[in-house]
């Protein structure tokens, strides 16, 4: 199978390597998704061992579509039935940029009924009670190419299980996954978000540190298909939890509100992790090292377009600056929207990344520490 993982704008890069270092086949970046090649434990692994990837489908095919005609004869065309059995349910949802179907309604219906056809041939029957495990049908229409993927994953990867809490600008797992790994955090160094609201960078990093499958404690759709056997997930869970490894980590994390200290606390004790990190209630702008370093600062510090006007925020980043200048051992990675952070922070970055926090494009600026 070839399988698709979409990817935040800017993250493609840093799933490919994740892929590579599982050890799958075929693995290539394009822009919004990765493709790599693989069978039915290919599909458990990468659900269960992604961080920077949203989800993983099965491509089913692509083709020209630039009329119904076409996408009607290029779905029916693919083998469903290879997956989907006689009572499966197979919704049908996706999106169409620059094409003449611009209609996802009618994509939608066009799709679901080319897929009926598809399986009442093969199948015998005209009538499906779509009572059974959940298929859900991808599909994305690009500048009249149709790509159809089968989702392997259900809520997307980066709904860990453990954030039904969050506070007013949640940052999404898979982007906080993506700064820790761009850090090259593994637990050695001293490691502080002192702008952690609902703890996601902190809980993100200790997940690392233990290198502990992201998806291990939550479903996934596929769990449910006839054609996975249940002992291939129950054995990848069991050899994900045997390869976990336990540490003195020195992760911190502070706020300036006792209410997202709170919910940061809750949110990591979901994750198994509230033993790794000490939160505390302080203001970034006094902030000290809380152990000696060489460190990691890692935050993504409200902005103009989240929490705070842009004035506010640069007073911030002002301050930032002349703490940051006295913590020479100290590494940084700072994320924000606001393409005037180095001049208000007073030096420029050694590296920076575009990348998107949700819709929002931002930059994460890094500033190496000296060793």
């Amino acid at each position: 199978m070839i399988f698709a993982v979409p990817c935040l704008f800017g993250l493609e890069g840093l799933a490919a390597d994740e892929l590579k270092y599982m050890g799958m086949s075929g693995v290539k970046a394009e822009t919004g998704r990765v493709l790599f090649e693989g069978g039915a434990s290919e599909l458990i692994k990468a659900n269960l061992w992604l961080r920077t990837g949203e989800r993983v489908q099965i491509l089913m095919g692509e083709f020209r579509a630039p009329d119904f005609d076409a996408l009607f004869e290029g779905v029916a065309a693919l083998p469903w039935e290879n997956f989907i059995d006689k009572n499966g349910s197979f919704p049908v949802k996706g999106s169409s940029l620059g094409s003449a179907l611009h209609s996802i309604p009618s994509c939608q219906s066009i799709i679901k009924k080319a897929v009926v056809k598809r399986l009442s041939a093969k199948y015998g029957i005209s009538e499906f009670p779509e009572t059974g495990a959940k298929y859900q049908i991808r599909f994305s229409i690009l500048n009249d190419t149709a790509s159809l993927y089968l989702d392997t994953t259900g809520p997307a990867l980066h709904k860990r299980g453990y954030r039904p809490n969050a506070n007013l600008a949640p940052l999404r797992e898979t982007l906080a996954a993506a700064m820790v790994k761009l850090s090259r955090f593994k637990g050695r160094d001293v490691f502080c978000d002192p702008f952690c609201g609902s703890g996601t960078i902190a809980i993100e990093a200790a997940l690392a540190a233990l290198g502990r499958a992201p998806g291990i404690s939550r479903r996934f759709a596929a769990e449910e298909w006839r054609t996975i056997p249940r002992e291939l997930w129950r054995d990848a869970r069991e050899a994900a939890r045997s390869a976990e490894y336990r540490g003195d980590y020195r992760i911190f994390a502070s706020d300036i509100d006792p209410a997202c200290i709170e919910i940061a606390r809750e949110n990591a004790r979901r994750a198994g992790v509230e033993e790794y990190i000490r939160f505390s209630c302080a203001d970034a702008l006094s902030f000290t090292p809380p152990a000696e370093g060489p460190g990691i600062i890692m935050a993504n510090p409200p902005y103009g377009e989240r929490l705070l006007d842009v004035k506010q925020a640069e007073d911030i980043y002002r301050a930032l600056g002349k703490i940051y200048r006295r913590l020479d051992s100290w590494s940084l990675y700072l994320l924000t929207s606001d393409l005037d952070f180095e001049r208000c922070f007073g030096k420029s970055a050694d590296k920076r990344r575009k990348v998107y926090n949700g819709m929002i494009q931002c930059q994460l600026y890094m500033y190496k520490g000296k060793k």
